[in-house]
């Protein structure tokens, strides 16, 4: 669990994109796109979900790329290659299904856009057609673009500021794509209200609607059933469950208010440990 490699890929104003790659050869070996890992920074830490974006099986190295938002994401970010974490856990969830739907778009919004990567080449080596839209505040926090050109047949980038390809939404692309042409499935992964809105629009053309969410974790096992979440009026467990679901199914507005249950906290443990 040894960090071998560390890259700042995005610092903009208080917003840092850090990527760290850890060796880790048992996890590596098994792990499939769509599944995550669970770390604990260091013994008296929290345990936090992170997507694997990257994995050498030869070298046993697995990388993770994350936003330093919080308390334990910005410790994780103060490691350096030599350093270890106390514990990692993986790989957990379901692998997204890979197999040839036909036609695919891929979106993904700030840092969701990360794990798209593994699913795109998944996706594309299995012989779909690949459109994929990626969306971000502006220019300079968009990541991962040269990565998912390759993997993609065509790639489209929205900005919330007009910074970088077209002004607007994801969503915005995604309704001109689907008005346009027919399309087999959509696989949407970033913010809550991102995915919500992508169902929304993907419904009204009745086209599959696949997307990874992002509930709350405790335990990662199934034990704590703190990532509970509603699909199809059926409680379903993120973490054993998932991560993928059938957005048509998922109860949105029950996993906005889940997730904002410790936002109090949160803010709390920011104001002890202020950024330095």
């Amino acid at each position: 669990m040894k960090i071998i490699n560390k890259k700042t890929i995005n610092q903009v104003g208080g917003v840092k994109i850090t990527q760290l790659d850890i060796f880790s050869p048992d996890i590596a070996a098994k792990a499939l796109p769509g599944q995550f890992i669970m770390l604990m920074v260091s013994e008296n830490g929290e345990r936090i979900p992170l997507t694997l974006v990257n994995t050498d099986k030869e070298k046993g190295i697995v990388s993770l790329i994350f936003q330093e938002a919080g308390f334990t994401t910005k410790s994780l970010g103060k490691l350096n290659p030599g350093d270890c974490l106390y514990s990692l856990v993986g790989p957990l969830g379901h692998p997204t299904e890979i197999k040839k739907f036909g036609k695919v778009i891929l979106v993904g919004g700030g840092v969701g856009i990360a794990e798209i990567l593994p699913i795109a080449r998944a996706l594309k080596q299995a012989g779909n057609q690949i459109t994929t839209i990626l969306g971000s505040r502006s220019k300079d926090l968009l990541i991962l673009e040269t990565e998912l050109k390759s993997a993609s047949d065509e790639i489209y980038i929205m900005t919330d500021d007009g910074s970088y390809g077209k002004k607007g939404f994801t969503t915005d692309m995604l309704k001109v794509l689907l008005a346009k042409d027919k399309y087999d499935l959509v696989y949407a992964v970033g913010p809550i209200p991102m995915m919500k809105r992508i169902v929304s629009v993907s419904k009204e053309f009745n086209v599959k609607t696949l997307v990874s969410l992002n509930a709350l974790m405790v335990d990662a096992t199934g034990m704590c059933g703190c990532c509970r979440v509603t699909v199809f009026d059926k409680v379903k467990f993120s973490c054993v469950d998932g991560p993928d679901f059938d957005g048509f199914g998922v109860d949105w507005e029950e996993l906005e208010k889940r997730n904002k249950v410790y936002t109090v906290q949160e803010k709390h443990i920011c104001n002890l440990f202020p950024k330095s």
